[in-house]
C-alpha cells in the first residue's frame, strides 16, 4: 500500500539555528524556501527536491523536544544528500576551503544503487553523506 519514492524533508534540531542555515546554504548549496523564525523557529531550505528542516531549540517546535542534540547521542544518525556529478578531488578541497572536515571517498550502496560519497559533519555535529546522482 505505501511505496516510498523520495525523502521528501528531514528536520534537524539545533542550539545553533543560525549558524546551521548559514553552513547548509553556504557550503552544501542549499537555498532558503520558507521562514517561520518568529511564530515557531523554523527555517526550510530547498535540497533539490527535498527540503531541510532547521529548528532552534529555543523556538516554539524546538522546546517539545527536549535538549539540543549532542556531539554524542545525536537524535540522526545520517542522512544522505544527493549531490550533481563531481570530481573528488574538487570537492574535497571545496570542503577543506569551507573549513570542513571530510572522511575519505567510498564506494556505498543508497537509493540509485553503489556509488561514491563521502561523509562530512555540519557544525551541529550531524553527519552528512554527499553522493554524486550519476
Amino acid at each position: 500500500m505505501i511505496k516510498p519514492k523520495a525523502i521528501d524533508h528531514i528536520v534537524l534540531r539545533t542550539d545553533r539555528y543560525q549558524e546551521l542555515i548559514d553552513f547548509y546554504c553556504r557550503v552544501l548549496g542549499c537555498v532558503l524556501e520558507r521562514e517561520t523564525a518568529e511564530a515557531l523557529g523554523l527555517t526550510q531550505l530547498r535540497a533539490g527536491q527535498s527540503l531541510i528542516d532547521i529548528v532552534d531549540i529555543n523556538g516554539k517546535l524546538g522546546q517539545q523536544g527536549g535538549p539540543a542534540p549532542q556531539l554524542l547521542g545525536n537524535n540522526v544518525d545520517h542522512f544522505c544528500l544527493q549531490i550533481e556529478p563531481f570530481e573528488e578531488r574538487e570537492l574535497q578541497d571545496y570542503l577543506k576551503n569551507c573549513g570542513v572536515e571530510a572522511g575519505e571517498f567510498q564506494d556505498r550502496y543508497g537509493a540509485q544503487g553503489m556509488g561514491r560519497s563521502i561523509y562530512i559533519k555540519d557544525i551541529a555535529g550531524n553527519t552528512v553523506e554527499l553522493r554524486s546522482i550519476a
